[in-house]
């Protein structure tokens, strides 16, 4: 090679450096997404990991990068926000009832970063907050009311995450009161978890023991809603022979399989879109503060399907336009 061309050679390596740093080979101006969860891990087959789909969906549809934070303890709720907005994100997720406080503080602070809080409703409206809440009242209650339908023994379950959690409450109200609405004569077992935040939805040694002894006690069909502590509550009741469990949040069947023999369905609150249309309308400028109502229902009943009559499709039909029509009590708010 001759210098002439060795110095030619030089310089098309410098103009195409160049060439690569104008036409935008530093990612820096890509959207970001960030999502903190609670303190579950982020693959929890259940609520945050809905959450981390919705983004990840987003992500996709934009053409933006998402990453998460899993929370260890809850003390740690406003380090792991402040770590996405050091990172300069434009929307911050944070996941469950017990970040609501430091998500508004965030929020408060960081006026030009936008925020979602899943289920975190919002009594002041933010312009950058808005809460993603759902009527877990009514996706229980019509899970009830199917159990009402299908129990043998007229007792059925639940093994539930903390009372401190709202919308846990709501489930369990839901699902009582949806039982007993298709079935006078049902007595339920209900049970929430003693911990605090930093275990209630964690704990699936607790779920399936809690879950065992509500078998013992003649249930025979349970509901399992509080993370992988309810998971373990389903997997349990999986080994017992002609019992039923009813999943939680999404469709379990495709997130814990090991439930399929007794999974007839899941109440479900459909995390994953409520997520991925409010950071598209963040994108796009189109983000209003205040809460925005998710959608809820049941998951489709697979292997169970032949057992859910055309008599008990019939009333659940009836009981979702009670709902959907507000003529029916579903238990929740309280009083």
């Amino acid at each position: 090679m001759t210098r002439l061309t060795k110095r030619l050679a030089l310089v098309l390596a410098i103009v195409a450096l160049l060439a690569a740093a104008c036409t935008g080979s530093d990612d820096s101006d890509a959207f970001k997404i960030g999502l903190v969860t609670d303190t579950g891990k982020v693959d929890d087959k259940s609520f945050n990991q809905s959450a981390w789909e919705g983004a990840q969906e987003a992500a996709a549809a934009l053409g933006a990068e998402a990453d998460y934070i899993e929370t260890e303890e809850a003390k740690d709720y406003e380090n792991n926000i402040n770590l996405f907005v050091e990172d300069g994100v434009n929307v911050i997720i944070t996941v469950g009832f017990g970040l609501g406080d430091a998500t508004i503080a965030a929020a408060k602070e960081n006026p030009d970063i936008f925020f979602i809080g899943v289920d975190q409703f919002q009594a002041e409206a933010l312009p950058n907050l808005a809460g993603l809440i759902f009527p877990e009242d009514q996706s229980g209650f019509l899970a009830g009311a199917l159990a009402g339908m299908l129990t043998e023994t007229n007792i059925v379950g639940a093994v539930l995450g903390t009372d401190l959690v709202p919308p846990v409450v709501a489930f369990k109200e839901g699902w009582e009161h949806g039982a007993r609405y298709t079935n006078s004569a049902v007595e339920t077992i209900s049970t929430y978890h003693p911990g605090g935040l930093d275990v209630a939805f964690g704990d699936p040694d607790w779920g399936a023991a809690t879950a065992r002894q509500a078998l013992d006690q003649g249930a025979d069909i349970i509901f399992g809603a509080g993370g992988a502590t309810g998971n373990g509550a389903l997997i349990e009741i999986a080994s017992q022979d002609g019992a039923y469990c009813v999943g939680v949040d999404t469709d379990q069947w495709n997130t814990v399989p090991e439930a399929q023999p007794c999974l007839v369905t899941s109440a479900m609150k459909l995390i994953t879109p409520g997520v991925a249309d409010l950071v598209a309308q963040a994108e796009s400028g189109e983000f209003a503060g205040g809460n925005y109502l998710g959608e809820v229902g049941l998951a489709p009943f697979h292997d169970f399907d032949s057992i859910v009559t055309d008599d008990m499709r019939a009333t659940l039909d009836d009981v979702l336009a009670g709902l959907e029509a507000g003529e029916i009590d579903t238990g929740w708010p309280p009083g």
